[in-house]
């Protein structure tokens, strides 16, 4: 399997567009230190604000003449030439900026979590489940399509000319209850408006498929979404602040693996209303440095585990499991369970994408995407979190291979 050639230079590729746009991230090659940048930041000088500055397009590239709400999801938007730098105000309202709705791509060869969860549509949220309450003060909880709507208008607000694909929604552990008419009628006899439904933990993305980046031959799409896991709040008592989970970050299109850095997520989010959630979910994606995190996926390719640092690292993580509390302490994090690294056995011999290589290498790159690809497994509310530890362990090993000790207990 050959490696792509290697530039620390992450080149942004925006479509659909028939003439070629001249638009690139700022090279942070050849320097000792990288000044970490927002993404607002990437596009405007010191001197410049978002008020002041004027973004300019190819005539009709902003020619949005029927906006599509977030939540018309069968409407067909414009897909012409759309092109958005990365560009944030920091108002702090909950925008109504209309979101054009790219349709999927019917070639998606797998989603991007599967464990015990169903994928399910927008408006069966809206429209068939009931809202979690605080029952001790009956306050109402903000519900998984508030947080989705939440998202969509901060998107909005962020790439106000970029289409985004319809939320892919992944939801799991069903809780059902009656409706008092039905009382005493046998759960086979219940009709379907006697029945209240809704789901304890959901995850879902939204992809903006017109920046994209490549690495190691694999197609990158911007990607923003979000866990809610109600079994980590107490709704048996008063309302008090509630949890989520938020990231941007891209997803590889060869196999929908998510790349999540620790600058685009947000593990605990607690926001009292949906107006905080809106304010906080801006704001991470502010921060994110998109291309800090592009380069350092691209350097995975430069580093290659021979098959015998490979099965090293294996059979090390089969170990870390069962160590003592107190050796465990003195070893970086690893969260990812025999059946994780069962499933990166086999899939370095058997996935197409990620395999070894004829003398039995495999490179970084691989192995961060061996991790994720295993991680579809879990649950959804340790989804994101080992996501984000298997980047973080994959540079460990990446500077362990480089003469950093930290991570050489496994593979030594």
């Amino acid at each position: 399997m050959d490696t792509q050639s290697f530039s620390k230079t992450s080149n942004i590729i925006l479509r659909p567009q028939e003439t070629p746009i001249n638009l690139q991230l700022r090279s942070v090659s050849n320097t000792t230190s990288v000044e970490k940048k927002s993404i607002r930041d990437i596009f405007l000088d010191d001197n410049e604000s978002f008020e002041e500055t004027k973004v300019f397009y190819p005539s009709k590239m902003n020619d949005v003449s029927i906006p599509i709400q977030a939540d018309i999801l069968n409407k067909k938007p414009e897909t012409s030439n759309v092109v958005q730098a990365f560009l944030m105000s920091k108002g702090q309202n909950i925008s109504n900026t209309p979101v054009l709705l790219a349709e999927n791509g019917d070639n998606q060869p797998s989603p991007f979590i599967m464990a015990n969860t169903i994928e399910v549509p927008l408006h069966h949220l809206k429209q068939d489940c009931i809202i979690p309450v605080f029952s001790k003060d009956n306050e109402k909880t903000i519900a998984h399509q508030e947080f989705i709507d939440v998202v969509l208008n901060a998107i909005g607000k962020v790439f106000p000319t970029q289409s985004i694909t319809n939320p892919e929604i992944r939801v799991s552990h069903q809780i059902k209850g009656r409706t008092p008419d039905a009382i005493y009628l046998n759960a086979k006899d219940l009709l379907d408006h006697q029945k209240t439904i809704y789901y304890e933990r959901m995850a879902f993305i939204v992809k903006v498929p017109g920046i994209t980046d490549i690495v190691n031959g694999n197609e990158l799409s911007l990607t923003i979404g979000g866990v809610r896991s109600y079994n980590l709040e107490n709704l048996y008592n008063k309302k008090s602040l509630e949890k989520f989970k938020f990231f941007i970050g891209f997803q590889n299109q060869v196999c929908m693996n998510l790349c999540v850095s620790s600058d685009g997520f947000v593990e605990d989010l607690r926001v009292g209303s949906s107006q905080d959630l809106y304010s906080k979910v801006l704001e991470t994606i502010q921060n994110y440095n998109a291309e800090i995190h592009l380069m350092e996926m691209k350097m995975f390719t430069q580093d290659f585990l021979s098959e015998h640092q490979f099965a090293q690292l294996i059979g090390r993580s089969r170990l870390y499991q069962h160590l003592p509390k107190s050796e465990k302490q003195n070893i970086p994090l690893l969260n990812f369970n025999d059946s994780h690294i069962n499933t990166m056995a086999k899939d370095y011999y058997e996935d197409k994408n990620f395999c070894r290589q004829e003398d039995g290498r495999v490179n970084l790159w691989d192995v961060y995407n061996l991790f994720t690809q295993a991680n579809k497994s879990s649950y959804i509310d340790t989804f994101l979190d080992r996501n984000l530890n298997a980047f973080e362990f994959s540079k460990g090993i990446q500077k362990t291979l480089n003469g950093s000790p930290n991570y050489h207990w496994f593979l030594s």
